[in-house]
């Protein structure tokens, strides 16, 4: 991929999805997207919270 080419890369599936094209979704199809993503950020959080705390516990077991 070129470096001014705006397509994302076929494995990166949060910039697939920000290039998808809204437009065509109706109001309860947008309100069901945002719901989606709002689950998926606090999956992502909830893991990158367990990444931390298990990071802190081995480097606190190590010292």
């Amino acid at each position: 991929m070129e470096p001014d080419d705006p397509r994302p890369l076929s494995d990166d599936p949060v910039g697939v999805l920000a290039m998808q094209d809204l437009d065509p979704l109706s109001v309860a199809e947008l309100e069901a997207r945002i719901t989606a993503l709002e689950r998926e950020i606090g999956r992502s959080r909830r893991h990158l919270e367990r990444a931390v705390n298990h990071r802190a516990s081995a480097d606190a077991l190590f010292r």
